[in-house]
C-alpha cells in the first residue's frame, strides 16, 4: 500500500460533493471523506445548491480545514453544481461523490493505479453495494485490474479533471439530475476514452438521497432526452450460442459486439452452459432456458430502451430454440442475423442478414 500511494501522490485528488439539503447523510459523507482519504487528497470541495438553513448552517460548521464550502445563490441542479465545483479544482483528479455516499477505507490507491497501468482511462469507479447484482469473477480484468463498462453511473467517479473539462463536463439539460453521468460517459466513450469499475474498491451508496418522491419523473424525463441523443443505445442484442467460450469469438465477431457497447446498447448471451467470460458490464450471459429467453424478450414491456431489437444467431446453437427465435423475430419484425463462422479464427466473419 505504501508504494501504492507514493506512486499516485504526485497527481493531486481534489474531493467534489454536490449537496442539496440531507444534512445527515452529507454530514456522514463528509466525515468519511476526511477520515479515510484524507492524506490523500488536496481538498474536498462542497458546492452547496441552495440547500436549506440546516444545511448551510452544517457546512459553515465543519471543523476541517480542507473543506472549502460554497453556497449557490439559486438552485442549478446535479450537473452545474458539480461543474461549479470541478471549476474550483487545480487537481490532476477530481473524485465526485454523491452526498448520500459513505467512503469507509482507501480507496485511491487502487483507483489511481488503474490510471497508471491503462492511459486510456478517463474515469474509474469503485464498486460497492450499487453493483451487488454484478458477479465480477465472470469479466475481463482490464490491464489496472478494472471491469471496462460503457455506462458511466456517477455516484463515484475518480476522472481526470482534463477529460471531464475537455468533453464540456455534465450538461445542464438534465437538471437535477439523473442520466447526466451516462450522458457523460457517451461523449467520453465517443472522444476515445474508456471507463471501468474496479470490483476490489468499495463505497456505500444510499441512493436518492436528495431527490425525494420525484425521483421517478425526473428519471423517466432525463431518460426520454438521453435516447433521443443516442437512439442506438435501445438496440439491444440477444445472441444465442452453442456451446463456446468468449476465447473462441472471431476477432471479426468481437468487434461486431464492440461496436453495441460503443453505441451503447446491451448484449444477452445464450448459451448451453452459463457462459463463464464476459466482455463487460452490459454483456449478460445465460444458460439457455426457455424460461429466462422469455424473460429477457419481455423486458421491453416496461420500459422501451431495454428491449431486444436483434437476434444474432451463432453456429450450432440449440435446433429449438433457433427456430423458436426466428418465429419470435418475424413475429415482432426483429432484426434477425445468423453468424457462420463467428467462432473460427478465420479473419473473415461470414455474416448473412435476414
Amino acid at each position: 500500500m505504501e508504494n501504492q500511494e507514493t506512486q499516485f501522490a504526485a497527481k493531486t485528488i481534489d474531493v467534489v460533493i454536490p449537496v442539496y439539503n440531507a444534512p445527515e447523510l452529507t454530514k456522514r459523507c463528509i466525515d468519511s471523506v476526511v477520515t479515510h482519504l484524507g492524506h490523500s487528497i488536496q481538498r474536498v470541495l462542497i458546492q452547496d445548491d441552495a440547500s436549506g438553513r440546516e444545511t448551510r448552517e452544517m457546512l459553515d460548521h465543519l471543523p476541517y480545514a480542507c473543506v472549502e464550502a460554497c453556497h449557490a445563490e439559486k438552485n442549478q441542479g446535479f450537473g452545474l453544481t458539480v461543474n461549479a465545483a470541478v471549476s474550483r479544482s487545480n487537481a490532476f483528479y477530481v473524485l465526485i461523490l454523491n452526498s448520500d455516499t459513505e467512503v469507509n477505507q482507501n480507496i485511491l490507491p487502487q483507483l489511481c493505479a488503474a490510471f497508471d497501468a491503462d492511459d486510456k482511462l478517463a474515469a474509474i469507479i469503485p464498486a460497492g453495494n450499487s453493483y451487488d447484482s454484478f458477479d465480477f469473477s465472470r469479466y475481463v480484468l482490464r490491464e489496472g485490474n478494472y471491469v471496462q463498462t460503457y455506462y458511466l453511473r456517477g455516484h463515484a467517479i475518480l476522472i481526470r479533471r482534463d477529460a471531464f473539462l475537455a468533453v464540456g463536463g455534465f450538461d445542464a439539460t438534465f437538471g437535477r439530475g439523473y442520466y447526466e453521468d451516462i450522458d457523460l460517459g457517451r461523449r467520453l466513450d465517443l472522444n476515445g476514452w474508456c471507463f471501468g469499475v474496479h470490483p476490489s474498491a468499495h463505497i456505500y451508496h444510499k441512493g436518492a438521497g436528495s431527490f425525494g418522491e420525484d425521483r421517478i419523473q425526473l428519471a423517466r424525463r432525463n431518460r426520454a432526452v438521453y435516447l433521443s441523443r443516442y437512439p442506438q443505445a435501445q438496440q439491444n442484442v440477444l445472441l444465442l450460442s452453442g456451446n463456446c467460450a468468449l476465447a473462441d469469438f472471431s476477432e471479426d465477431f468481437l468487434a461486431t459486439i464492440e461496436q453495441r457497447f460503443h453505441a451503447g446498447s446491451s448484449v444477452h448471451w445464450f448459451s448451453p452452459t452459463q457462459p463463464s467470460q464476459l466482455i463487460c458490464l452490459q454483456m449478460h450471459g445465460y444458460a439457455s432456458r426457455l424460461r429466462m429467453i422469455l424473460r429477457v424478450l419481455s423486458r421491453g414491456w416496461q420500459r422501451a430502451d431495454r428491449r431486444v431489437t436483434e437476434i444474432w444467431i451463432m453456429p450450432r446453437a440449440p435446433f429449438f430454440l433457433r427456430a423458436m427465435l426466428t418465429i419470435w423475430a418475424k413475429w415482432q419484425d426483429l432484426k434477425i442475423l445468423v453468424f457462420e463462422e463467428a467462432v473460427t479464427q478465420d479473419p473473415v466473419t461470414k455474416l448473412r442478414a435476414k
